[in-house]
């Protein structure tokens, strides 16, 4: 049902966009150099890092810097890390300056999901309507637990409810209106 972490798409280091500019969505982290010929540790947040091929445009720290992918590729020693070089970024001395960026991608430009499955950021800021219809606040934050996905919904009184995102929780989802149905199980409140 949900689909790429994104989860720092619209986080401090994101920021808000202004109205007709562009939306950015966190794919990762740049982590330190490694070797001596610009190539930088990853720490990869989304779950298609082959979209990341060479001659791909990523956009670089909080300026949001247009570079270009030269080439990725997994670094075996852990699932979650890959090792990127940029075509802009060629030596040790430019990798460390990019160390602890966050790299991003326009919102634009990645491919839609199938029916039925969202990007994280997709739901973020959703009204939650219960199936009684009673509102219980907007999506604030989608924490992934290994399981299944948790999404934070923000009460207007502050307090904040998680609402495993399952079939029997989650009913409906409707982006056009902003809206997301849901079913509160025993216990969740």
């Amino acid at each position: 049902m949900i689909s790429d972490q994104n989860r720092n798409a619209y986080g401090p280091a994101a920021g808000s966009p202004a109205p007709g500019e562009p939306v950015f969505i966190a794919v990762g982290r740049l982590r330190r150099p490694h070797g001596i010929a610009g190539e930088l540790i990853m720490e990869v947040w989304t779950d298609f890092p082959e979209r990341l091929c060479p001659g791909k445009r990523v956009y670089v720290g909080e300026g949001r810097k247009p570079m270009s992918v030269f080439r990725l590729r997994p670094y075996d020693e852990y699932e979650n890390l890959a090792l990127i070089t940029f075509e802009e970024c060629r030596g040790r001395q430019q990798a460390e300056e990019l160390r602890n960026s966050t790299v991003y991608v326009r919102a634009d430009e990645i491919p839609p999901l199938p029916e039925g499955e969202y990007y994280h950021h997709q739901l973020l800021g959703l009204k939650v309507i219960t199936d009684e219809g009673v509102v219980l606040g907007s999506v604030a934050e989608i924490l992934e637990t290994g399981v299944h996905d948790v999404c934070v919904v923000r009460m207007e009184n502050g307090l904040e409810v998680l609402l495993p995102i399952i079939d029997e929780v989650v009913l409906d989802i409707d982006l056009e209106r902003g809206q997301m149905r849901v079913h509160l199980l025993q216990g969740l409140i």
